[in-house]
């Protein structure tokens, strides 16, 4: 089976098991928008027909223009207001029929106006939220009105975007019904000979009248029924029941990383023998224990975390990315032997949980960076010059228990959440909490600074925490709360650490033996850290710490360093998705499959020894240069081949992390294999020097587009010589244009100091590739995309949108 038809293959499963709400719809199409202030917007009256047409979701930050005005922290792009208006026409409104609208994001402080009736404000753009629209719709014309407000554009540490930039949900519930949120899943019981469901369901009737029901609940994979059971109840006028289930599975398909094996949980309310309202969502048998000396077990089966931060824009997408972008970048994850992913520092898209549910990923669910207190938002660069402090401070006291709740009610009954995080590095030295132990001791990451006198005591760190903790309990108790502690020797002097369940340490390899010992219950593990193997060999040797999270994942928007880098180069894949070498590096320590790879450098005066991480896959050089080449490969020995010509047989050390050959340049082929222990090839790689641009090479992931779902194709470009080699160091300009039902959605092509225009149809090749997101418009029909560059033939390639 070919990998694009696998690919559409998935995408179909992914969507038969998302979660779908009785009466609930995508509210996405034929917004209109205005940026910056609108006198009245809300209002009914108001003219918007100058405003522009979008579709949701949609970021107005990733527009640009980037600017050294702007933050480095936010990734040199605009904040500022925007306005949001929606029409919809009814025949006559139901007052039988409640309406919600459903937000799943929006950043920030938006407003939501129906009619011109306000009907409130969030804050935080990370929570999901909705209000109920029943009272103030009309026969005719109904305008839903959203402002956004992120005009303090230096309120965070990375690219949150602006605007609607998640999905937008319209609900349509009978008068007795089945809350949002309003539905749990547990497993108290899992073994592999028989398991026990329990299901909570909470039943709401805003009638006058008293309402008898039957509520049916039942577990489904395939067209097999494996459990149900029903019950028959009456509830009273204007009130609110909970029922709960018992649901038995004998010989239960088991959820893990490696065969995550899901049901449909489907619940059904019948009043009068008719249906009035039903919920269908994925879920999994899987129980996890953690043990302060024996790690983490999934099932019963100890196990390694191997985890990755992200964050959750893409690039040229900003923070509104659509799902298939995201299917694409987990399925790279995959292949580079990660089992776990961590929402750093808040809530994400509402399908990354299905993805991570469907694709075995174990999640950390986190809901804050700042508490009480504001974070440094550097403006200039990173750790340059006066921060700012804006941020989701501000709101803390008076939102925080409601967000965190939100958060956990929201996505509870995914089976890869296995913790809450309550908190990202709240408690870094001095930014802003300070405590005397500051100035003794080995205390990384404070930069010279001890105790800060001024600053807010540690203390609260303990105070608040509890608190937090405290709200998580009342809504879930199946999983561990935890919190990211950047200064441990600091929060070892509170109760902090002791009011979480466990305890991750971020960048702290070295406190893990000595605080095992020094409090022996504690579960620790590292929940970030840099990519070194030392890093890894912490995990890996020590039978108490039971995984890491890797920062991060992907290359991401902001936390970047001074002008003109706008974005961090954190990731083991670039902002395009495409592999870097730490992804193969991280591959020669993660995968048991046979895996090799070479990156090159010119040897030149002064140049550190055995240095790899910024080589090159390239084989073009000056004749003569002395090159060093670097094998990352998870054998133990590997043979070095130029031209055919044997270059021997290197075995590696434990100090050191690969394979290295020194040899004067020569054009032609330079291929390693890597040797299994009786000396047979495990696996290869070669790079060939290629020679002047011939024409466009061009890889799709998918030619076939469901127009419903308004799928995206990934459209790969390489410049390539003669023979079809790419060649890493073009640098061609390429334009891309589509013609048919389907928008291109951006070009990205990885570099991390580009300022080109995201809004525009043509790009630069960095480090030889680009790619293009071309999305469908919904309609079928043939979709043709035309790449051109300078001096090439152009090519083309057609694509169909259909169901």
């Amino acid at each position: 089976m070919n990998r694009c038809f696998l690919f559409l293959i998935l995408i179909l499963q992914l969507k038969l098991g998302y979660a779908q709400e009785y009466g609930k719809s995508l509210f996405n199409e034929d917004w209109k928008f205005h940026k910056g202030e609108f006198r009245n917007a809300q209002n009914e009256s108001i003219n918007d027909s100058g405003w522009r047409a979008v579709d949701l979701p949609h970021d107005f930050s990733i527009e640009g223009p980037f600017s050294k005005e702007w933050a480095s922290g936010t990734g040199y792009l605009p904040g500022g207001i925007g306005w949001y208006r929606k029409s919809f026409n009814l025949e006559k409104p139901d007052p039988a029929i409640k309406t919600f609208i459903y937000f799943d994001g929006v950043y920030k402080n938006s407003e939501v106006w129906i009619n011109g009736h306000y009907l409130g404000k969030r804050p935080n753009g990370y929570i999901s939220f909705q209000y109920e629209l029943s009272a103030y719709l009309k026969k005719g014309k109904n305008t839903i009105a959203v402002r956004v407000d992120h005009s303090k554009f230096a309120d965070s540490r990375w690219y949150p975007g602006s605007g609607i930039y998640r999905n937008v949900y319209l609900i349509k519930k009978n008068l007795v019904y089945i809350p949002t949120w309003g539905l749990s899943f547990s497993t108290p019981q899992v073994s592999e000979k028989n398991s026990i469901a329990q299901v909570s369901v909470s039943l709401a009737n805003s009638s006058a009248s008293n309402a008898s029901l039957r509520v049916e609940a039942s577990l489904i994979s395939g067209n097999k029924t494996f459990a149900s059971i029903s019950k028959s109840v009456s509830i009273s006028a204007s009130s609110n029941q909970d029922l709960k289930f018992t649901l038995p599975v004998d010989h239960p398909k088991l959820w893990s990383p490696e065969t995550p094996g899901l049901y449909t949980l489907n619940v059904r309310v019948l009043k009068d023998g008719k249906l009035i309202d039903a919920y269908k969502k994925q879920v999994g048998f899987r129980n996890i224990r953690f043990d302060a000396n024996d790690g983490f077990f999934l099932n019963g089966k100890n196990m390694k975390l191997k985890g990755v931060c992200v964050h959750h824009d893409a690039g040229a997408l900003g923070a509104a990315v659509p799902e298939e972008v995201w299917l694409r970048r987990l399925m790279k994850l995959k292949e580079v032997g990660c089992n776990a992913i961590r929402m750093s520092h808040y809530p994400h898209q509402d399908y990354m949980y299905d993805l991570c549910d469907q694709l075995g990923f174990l999640v950390m669910d986190e809901a804050f960076d700042e508490w009480e207190e504001g974070k440094n938002k550097w403006i200039e660069g990173w750790n340059v010059g006066k921060p700012g402090r804006d941020g989701y401070h501000e709101d803390f006291k008076e939102w925080a228990e409601r967000d965190l709740r939100d958060m956990v009610l929201r996505t509870r009954n995914h089976p890869s959440i296995i913790m809450w995080s309550i908190g990202n590095e709240i408690d870094y030295p001095n930014d802003p909490y300070t405590h005397e132990v500051l100035s003794t001791g080995r205390n990384p990451q404070i930069y010279g600074k001890g105790y800060q006198q001024g600053n807010p005591p540690a203390s609260r760190l303990a105070e608040i925490s509890k608190r937090l903790v405290e709200v998580v309990k009342q809504v879930d108790t199946t999983r561990p709360v935890t919190a990211a502690l950047a200064g441990v020797v600091m929060s070892n002097t509170t109760s902090y650490p002791q009011n979480l369940d466990i305890v991750g340490y971020n960048y702290q390899e070295y406190r893990y033996e000595e605080d095992h010992k020094a409090y022996p219950g504690r579960i620790i593990y590292g929940s970030e850290n840099g990519k070194n193997a030392e890093a890894w060999r912490a995990v890996d040797t020590s039978k108490n710490i039971f995984g890491q999270f890797l920062w991060t994942g992907f290359d991401f928007m902001g936390e970047a360093r001074i002008w003109p880098v706008r974005s961090s180069g954190a990731g083991l894949l670039d902002l395009a998705g495409f592999p870097k070498t730490d992804f193969y590096a991280r591959q020669a320590l993660w995968l048991d499959k046979p895996m090799t790879f070479l990156t090159v450098s010119k040897i030149t005066e002064g140049s550190e020894e055995r240095s790899w991480r910024n080589n090159k896959p390239s084989w073009n050089w000056e004749k003569g240069d002395i090159i060093r080449v670097n094998c990352i490969t998870n054998a133990n020995k590997a043979e070095l081949f130029l031209n055919r010509k044997s270059l021997g047989v290197k075995t590696k050390s434990d100090n050191i992390r690969g394979l290295f050959w020194e040899l004067s340049y020569e054009p032609g082929e330079l291929m390693v294999k890597s040797l299994e222990k009786t000396g047979k090839a495990a696996a290869s790689f070669s790079l060939k020097t290629s020679s002047e641009p011939s024409h466009i090479g061009v890889t799709v992931d998918k030619r076939q587009l469901i127009a419903s779902e308004k799928g995206v194709a990934h459209v790969e470009i390489q410049i390539q010589d003669k023979e079809g080699n790419a060649i890493f160091e073009a640098d061609n300009e390429v334009a891309v244009q589509v013609e048919g039902p389907a928008v291109l959605l951006g070009l990205e092509s990885g570099d991390l100091a580009s300022h080109e225009d995201y809004k525009l149809k043509k790009r630069k090749i960095y480090n030889g590739k680009l790619l293009a997101y071309v999305q469908s418009t919904g309609r079928p029909g043939d979709i043709k995309i035309t790449i051109s560059s300078v001096g090439l033939k152009p090519v083309s390639l057609t694509l169909k949108s259909g169901r």
